[in-house]
């Protein structure tokens, strides 16, 4: 189905993380999230992915720069989000966490 770019910051609920993923060293999903002052809850987990990049230092090595979620919300929306294991200083005061794209078909106006 085709997306829509987004590409904004979300605001996560705060006691809503799902701690399992921060014991494997991973971020916290989580469950309710707040973009453009409308709070949503995520209804499943459609698929997971890292991106990684190499060290900015030179030595090789290879690391996670971003953690993807495609999710599907409780009133049937599907988003990209994304967390951002290292914000860059300039980027809205370092948001973490990010709707990159929804199901154009279902964007909620």
């Amino acid at each position: 189905m085709p997306a829509r770019f987004v590409s904004e910051p979300i605001r996560p609920v705060p006691g809503t993380m799902d701690t399992a993923g921060m014991a494997r060293g991973e971020p916290s999903l989580p469950e309710r999230f707040v973009w453009r002052e409308k709070e949503y809850r995520v209804a499943e987990i459609l698929e997971t992915w890292k991106d990684t990049g190499p060290c900015t230092h030179g030595s090789g090595e290879r690391y996670v720069r971003r953690h993807w979620f495609r999710i599907r919300t409780t009133c049937g929306v599907e988003m990209k989000l994304y967390y951002e294991r290292q914000p860059k200083p300039m980027r809205l005061q370092k948001a973490r966490w990010w709707l990159f794209a929804l199901n154009k078909k279902e964007a909620p106006e």
